[in-house]
């Protein structure tokens, strides 16, 4: 078990290094970056990336000239002294691998610099932010294991019956509906869309909120997080409810729940003493990934359509602004707790079930 996870561990660094790398090399390809952004400020000509996405005429375009100067467009006519100064400004005076490099030796320290455009440390900004985006994941999360685990075993359980057909439909919908499409529904229905205005829409404290006693400060906390909550469990239920199913039907099946039944055991017994370890064993040990799933992909749009000022919303907007510093950090925090949630993962697995040994994998 030791080798096993300090190999894992040791996998860390390579699989950070090549998804960096990556990321790097493309986002060098991309146009609108920040000294273009600075240009065109400067020019009076408003955001770069809104002309790319939807303006017009050749200094919206992005690109750079096929002449020798290789100048940035929007760039001509700037006075070259005043170019020099954005590009050493946002560190765009050095070559690239340079510049990967001088990231890369940053990074080992997780000092990543400050943003481009808010005027602080990319630490300090992740730190700010994290809170938030942890406790929606982890909420939603909690909530999708404790509605699909039980309504799963009462599937496997009525396998073929009623309510087994009945469920499936609402499984069925879970499936169909993405989560910030449920969360837009939540904002007309009980946020003051179109009928309702019972749930607030922004934030997850009220202004004020403070200087409240402790006790409305938690219930005015919980009183924000019903709607992206109930978004992300209704979106992420559908496959851990089926999941539960067919795990719990393939135990059920097996020779030794017949040979349990043909000594005598109830029902109940069978289900929660023999079928119930064995069949949790992969809903279990998959935690982790279910939260990663939750924190980094589906909370982004949810935290979108709430405004809610969490890491998916501050790398969504620093992504639109070309805010490198805030991307590469965000993306290295991101990569680097998923790698190390994929190990406990593993390691849930010896705790739900002692049997399982990784060291045998080994040989």
């Amino acid at each position: 078990m030791t080798g096993y996870l300090l190999r894992r561990l040791l996998l860390v660094i390579p699989t950070l290094f090549g998804i960096i790398t990556v990321n790097f090399a493309v986002i060098q390809l991309a146009p609108g970056g920040p000294v273009e952004q600075m240009i065109a400020e400067l020019r009076g000509k408003g955001d770069t990336t809104q002309r790319i996405t939807g303006g017009s005429g050749p200094e919206a375009s992005g690109q750079r000239t096929g002449d020798q100067s290789g100048v940035y467009r929007g760039a001509r006519g700037l006075d070259p002294v005043v170019l020099a100064d954005i590009k050493k400004m946002f560190g765009f005076d050095k070559p690239p691998l340079e510049r990967f490099g001088k990231m890369l030796s940053s990074y080992v320290r997780f000092d990543f610099g400050r943003s481009f455009f808010r005027n602080e440390t990319v630490l300090h900004l992740i730190a700010q932010k994290m809170p938030v985006s942890v406790s929606i994941g982890l909420w939603s999360t909690l909530l999708v294991y404790l509605v699909s685990i039980p309504l799963g075993i009462a599937k496997a359980v009525r396998d073929g019956s009623r309510f087994d057909i009945a469920t499936s439909a609402v499984v069925l919908i879970g499936y169909a509906i993405p989560g910030f499409l449920f969360a837009i529904l939540l904002v007309v229905l009980f946020a003051g869309g179109s009928f309702l205005s019972i749930f607030p829409l922004r934030g997850l404290s009220s202004s004020g909120a403070e200087n409240w006693h402790w006790w409305d400060r938690i219930v005015d906390y919980a009183w924000h997080m019903v709607l992206p909550t109930a978004a992300l469990v209704v979106s992420g239920f559908a496959g851990l409810t089926m999941l539960t199913k067919n795990c719990f039907l393939d135990e059920i099946r097996k020779q030794y729940t017949v040979t349990a039944r043909a000594k005598g055991a109830s029902e109940q017994r069978i289900l929660y003493r023999h079928i119930f370890r064995n069949a949790m064993l992969l809903i279990i040990a998959g935690f982790p990934a279910a939260f990663i799933g939750i924190l980094f992909s589906s909370s982004l749009l949810v935290e979108i359509v709430f405004s809610l000022d969490g890491l998916g919303l501050l790398g969504f907007e620093s992504a639109i602004r070309r805010d490198y510093p805030v991307m590469f950090g965000t993306l290295y925090i991101f990569t680097l707790f998923g790698l190390v949630m994929q190990i406990v993962g593993d390691m849930l697995y010896t705790v739900v079930d002692p049997r399982i040994d990784f060291s045998a994998r080994q040989s």
